[in-house]
């Protein structure tokens, strides 16, 4: 039998709201500024908070940053989990996949996000502190890739989890971030052509078409 919640104090609602208009906040300078601008002292000051006030919630601020990551990163371990009981074929739920993180950075906030994730200083940092994300959505995707084989879509001979890491680093890739940031391509043209790299070179040989 579940204890009922216990009902948030007014003390711990207004830490909530006021955490929640720092990331607001910590959001709209980075989509103004580069992350390397972004300081403590501005954020407590748009929220309207003194900087000590704002240092009860974050150390520093790559701790603001890596809390708007982890939102985003949550977001997408859900669209992945609700891919992994799909019943399309592995192809189109990665393709599904792709779909969702590159189309997504149409929308201004969802390309600062992606920007970020690409900083490499930053990737270390979240990789470390938020293991168990990373964990479920490398999982997720290694049953995709699993599905595949089993399906005979996929090249079986080779690796999961090379197939796993490579289909990774095309999701973030950092070259890709500087394509779509510069509007080089647009995301529509970065799922068709990631897709057509990836899935030629994982297709079980067996449906390859005769040269």
């Amino acid at each position: 039998m579940h204890e009922p919640v216990r009902p948030l104090s007014l003390k711990e609602r207004q830490r909530q709201q006021r955490r929640a208009l720092i990331l607001q906040a910590t959001e709209e300078v980075l989509l103004e500024k580069d992350y390397y601008e972004l300081s403590m002292e501005e954020v407590a000051a748009r929220v309207g908070i003194a900087k000590g006030t704002l240092y009860l919630h974050f150390s520093r601020k790559e701790e603001l940053v890596l809390a708007l990551l982890e939102e985003q990163l949550k977001i997408i371990i859900k669209s992945v989990q609700e891919i992994l009981v799909a019943s399309e074929p592995a192809r189109v739920r990665l393709e599904m996949l792709l779909a969702i993180v590159f189309l997504s950075l149409k929308d201004r906030r969802k390309r600062l996000i992606y920007a970020l994730f690409g900083a490499v200083e930053l990737r270390t940092i979240l990789k470390e502190r938020h293991h168990t994300l990373f964990k479920q959505f490398s999982s997720a995707l290694t049953k995709i890739i699993d599905d595949g084989k089993a399906a005979g879509e996929f090249d079986a001979s080779l690796s999961t989890p090379i197939m796993l890491h490579t289909f990774l680093s095309l999701l973030g890739s950092y070259p890709f971030k500087h394509l779509l940031l510069n509007e080089t391509v647009t995301p529509e043209e970065l799922v068709q052509h990631v897709s057509t790299i990836y899935f030629r070179g994982v297709v079980n040989p067996l449906l390859r078409p005769i040269q």
